[in-house]
């Protein structure tokens, strides 16, 4: 027996790594939508158009989005993953996930990539919109503190030259643009778990959401016989 799992929670707090670390576990299948808005982000500097542009949305609309095996977005089947993962294009699409046309395309492809079982979807809105009737719902916070020393060493990695106190600045805005958009704010529903790994190693991280995910389908299979 299969379920869907629904990640949601604020920018930075490892909803990715633990859904792609969850997937690989459970042998499910991890879409990331946030790169999904990222990769909005990309079509509208490549062509140079603003986040509310009609034509923004009218290339949205054409453009394929797919996963490889290694979980890169495939952006009209090129893997466009390593050039939407900049400091410019964090903020720019989180301005972009605001457009409520490239939303409502963006959701529906997602809903259509996980109409069967065994799917972990990660990002702001997927247990309030995506997945309502996902199985298991997990809020993932953390500590501003915490996100910006991780994204900080995310870029030192990278060779991207940030200081610490204008990653936080920018962490704190960006969560405020999450929670006070119009259309699909980030969201705790009633039945999610919170999981904050403030404290967290990877590791433990993902045990948890698996012991959680675990007990529900043992629960469902007892129900079931």
């Amino acid at each position: 027996m299969k379920i869907n799992i629904a990640i949601d929670g604020p920018s930075a707090s490892g909803k990715s790594t633990i859904a792609k670390a969850l997937a690989k576990r459970l042998n499910y299948t991890h879409i990331d939508t946030g790169s999904m808005y990222r990769a909005c982000a990309y079509l509208a500097l490549k062509h140079d158009l603003r986040p509310n542009d009609e034509e923004l949305v009218d290339y949205v609309n054409k453009s394929q989005f797919e996963f490889n095996e290694n979980g890169h977005i495939l952006l009209n089947g090129k893997d466009i993953d390593s050039k939407i993962r900049s400091k410019h294009i964090d903020l720019l699409t989180s301005t972009i996930a605001q457009n409520q046309a490239i939303r409502s395309t963006l959701v529906r492809i997602q809903q259509q990539m996980a109409h069967t079982k065994g799917y972990i979807l990660d990002g702001r809105d997927i247990g309030s919109v995506v997945l309502k009737d996902a199985e298991l719902k997990v809020f993932q916070t953390a500590s501003i503190e915490s996100r910006a020393k991780r994204r900080l060493t995310e870029y030192q990695v990278k060779g991207i030259d940030v200081d610490y106190q204008t990653i936080y600045d920018e962490i704190k805005l960006r969560d405020l643009q999450d929670r006070s958009r119009e259309h699909s704010p980030l969201t705790q529903t009633e039945d999610a778990h919170v999981l904050d790994t403030s404290d967290l190693t990877i590791e433990q991280s993902v045990d948890q959401v698996y012991r959680w995910a675990m007990e529900l389908i043992e629960e469902r299979r007892d129900t079931n016989d």
